[in-house]
């Protein structure tokens, strides 16, 4: 292994020797084998990711109120602020609801304007994922890791769907696409590493700190393999640390430098600083638990959200089924790499590669495996890209040595070790296709046999090449069926909410449903109990009515109504329309209600408000109408005060507060309660439609 060639090609415009003359330059245009698979790959990821996509609605609608308040506000737009009178932003920077918010501008405020370029953004995901695998590697290579991307469940699942992680993903993946063309460059090295730090502070712009999880891998890369001398290696990896903080940090400064009373509230923060919400609730309180504010309450939310931290994490519960059907062979392919390497140059292509993807995969995996705060299923996209690409280069290595004995063995076991993983995934959900596991782990066995026996057999050169075509299709089936047939799930299930997961019914053995935005599959947030799907709802403090989240019961069954309160579900929380997640609450606005907020918004600021952006959120999708979302996100937030409240209301600024569906009062703690207890011992309540409102004119 140690002598495996390295399969880099020369950078086709640096190893030119001299200048092309006239004669010499191509007067027509052919579009060979590679190109055309590559564009097929592009067209059918993209054929996947639109296929049907409106059956998503407006998918999380925390979000999509946020796209539809800046697609008719600039200032909404830029800020990044849920409504159009952007009294608060959302709890991520706006990078992701800019590409949105201007593609509703252009086509108007929809499904589709607002999740098509999102599924553009896979398509864009594979692509760079292909260019960069067959610059060093080989198209077949750069087709079987862009296969794999597209492939992945979650990924099937994000970039249909309108959370920032399929931006951030894009960007990273621009990212290490930008560093392997600057570790193939000698002049133009540092434009290529400059342009790498660009899309890497974008991913700050759209997800914080979790873009910057990449770093490590991105310089180790570029510093162990680029083709410049040290000291330049050094400054050019200096000069993309200035481009990252100048392309993460213009908006942060202008922000944090602008006076409170000019812009909205810095949603998820406490102190309404952005950077607090940097460090703090978005940064290293996922790392350590201690988000001040979430909606775990700054205690280690993590066992209560993502289960369990250790390495077992990704490859077990939901986790597994969303992501970890190739994981083992990504860990397998980066050690095949780095021995394939042995002792090359300094520059060898095969070891950067290593490094650079397998820092990626590593490097997060790691982070997502032991970090104590809020982890959800879907943010495991961002190992996707790695995985293939890994796959793919190793899969390329091998594949030209499988004549020897160890190349092949390696194959081999990795086919094994790939089709039982697979099996074992798909063994989780049992009455689901059951024959589906039988074949992926009978063709892993044939496909191990065919890749070990046939280079034994005398065969010609015509023979052997289908024989390798026969085993190389094996192998393909038996390490894509499972993520493929979880992806077409995937494809024809409606998804909405904020808590979406990939899959059949029941994927990862532990109950709930394919959408909806269910938190039974990974338990149940700290305070809160079953919410109808889940199988082990956590302990929780409220008591189930008045739209508060959660009962104290367990939930052990998956129905979670058991305990002193009406539901485990907490739908209604706060606002009581949205539920406390969101996910299908436009549902629940009556025509009546919509009716009521459109006609009584003449003349204010906003036409209602709301308890939790949750809550707020389908009143303001359904009427189009500014509605003020009370304590942000969790409705912990202390925006606005009690005192700042009572100001807006006396000055006419807001007509309506909306209550629960149940007719009580919504709230969450703190200043949210505070408001919704003076709202209900001042105003009148009325009914509109199932739906308690107070008119807020009206003592």
């Amino acid at each position: 292994m140690a002598t495996l060639s390295n399969p880099v090609k020369a950078d086709p415009v640096e190893a030119r020797p001299g200048r092309v003359g006239p004669r010499t330059v191509a007067t027509s245009y052919t579009i060979g084998r590679d190109k055309v698979l590559y564009g097929g790959l592009l067209a059918l990821t993209a054929i996947a990711y639109l296929w049907g996509l409106s059956k998503n609605g407006y998918a999380n609608e925390y979000y999509a109120a946020a796209v539809q308040a800046g697609s008719t506000s600039w200032k909404a737009w830029f800020f990044g602020s849920f409504d159009a009178s952007s009294f608060i932003t959302v709890d991520k920077p706006p990078a992701a609801l800019w590409v949105m918010g201007l593609s509703g501008r252009i086509f108007g405020f929809n499904a589709w304007s607002m999740l098509v370029p999102e599924a553009l953004m896979g398509v864009a995901s594979v692509g760079f994922v292909y260019v960069s695998v067959r610059r060093w590697f080989s198209a077949n290579a750069g087709l079987l890791a862009g296969a794999i991307l597209a492939l992945t469940p979650v990924a099937v699942l994000m970039f249909r769907f309108n959370n920032p992680d399929a931006l951030l993903v894009m960007l990273l993946c621009a990212g290490a696409w930008a560093v392997t063309r600057a570790t193939d460059s000698d002049k133009h090295a540092a434009r290529w590493m400059m342009l790498a730090g660009a899309f890497v502070g974008f991913g700050f712009l759209t997800k914080m700190l979790q873009a910057f999880l990449i770093l490590p891998a991105f310089g180790l890369a570029y510093l162990i393999a680029g083709k410049p001398a040290l000291g330049k290696r050094i400054v050019h990896s200096v000069l993309a640390l200035v481009s990252l903080i100048v392309s993460a940090g213009w908006w942060i400064a202008i922000v944090e430098l602008m006076p409170a009373s000019g812009r909205p509230y810095i949603g998820g923060s406490q102190n309404n600083s952005i950077l607090e919400l940097t460090l703090g609730y978005n940064g290293l309180g996922r790392l350590n638990g201690n988000e001040t504010g979430s909606v775990g309450g700054g205690g280690g939310g993590g066992a209560g959200w993502g289960g369990a931290t250790g390495l077992q994490r990704l490859f077990g519960g939901e986790f597994g089924s969303q992501i970890a059907w190739l994981l083992p062979a990504a860990l397998l392919a980066t050690i095949v790499l780095v021995v394939a390497a042995g002792k090359a140059s300094r520059t060898d292509k095969t070891r950067a590669f290593a490094v650079l993807w397998g820092g990626w995969l590593v490097g997060t995996g790691l982070t997502f495996s032991y970090m104590q705060g809020i982890i959800h299923s879907y943010y495991m996209v961002a190992l996707a890209p790695a995985i293939g690409a890994l796959i793919g280069a190793a899969m390329s290595v091998l594949w030209r040595r499988r004549t020897e004995w160890l190349p092949r063995a390696t194959l081999a076991g990795g086919a094994l070790l790939t089709g039982g993983w697979a099996f074992a995934l798909l063994n989780g959900t049992p009455d689901w296709h059951p024959r589906l596991r039988w074949v992926v782990l009978l063709t892993g066995v044939l496909g191990a046999g065919a890749v070990m026996i046939l280079p034994e057999l005398k065969l010609n050169r015509t023979a052997a090449r289908r024989a390798g075509v026969f085993a190389g299709v094996l192998l393909a089936v038996s390490a894509l069926t499972g993520p493929a047939a979880y992806s077409v799930a995937t494809i024809s299930t409606a998804h909405a909410g904020a808590l979406p997961s990939a899959g059949p019914s029941g994927a990862g053995g532990m109950g709930g449903g394919p959408g909806g935005g269910g938190m039974g599959r990974m338990g149940t947030p700290p305070g809160q109990a079953g919410n109808g799907n889940g199988t082990t709802g956590g302990p929780a403090t409220g008591d189930g009515t008045n739209g508060v989240p959660g009962t104290t019961g367990n939930g052990t069954t998956g129905n979670g109504t058991t305990g002193n309160g009406t539901t485990g579900t907490g739908r209604g929380g706060g606002g009581g329309v949205g539920g406390f997640l969101g996910g299908g609450g436009i549902s629940g606005v009556s025509s009546e209600l919509i009716t009521l907020l459109q006609n009584g918004s003449k003349g204010y600021t906003w036409a209602a408000a709301a308890v939790t952006a949750n809550g707020a959120a389908p009143l303001q999708i359904a009427s189009g109408e500014p509605i003020m979302a009370i304590g942000g996100f969790n409705g912990t937030d202390p925006a606005p005060s009690l005192a700042e409240f009572q100001e807006l209301v006396a000055q006419g600024k807001i007509h309506y507060f909306i209550g629960s569906g149940g007719g009580g009062m919504g709230g969450r703690s703190g200043t949210s309660s505070e408001i919704a207890t003076w709202v209900a011992e001042n105003f009148q309540a009325q009914t509109v439609g199932s739906t308690t409102v107070y008119d807020l004119t009206t003592s």
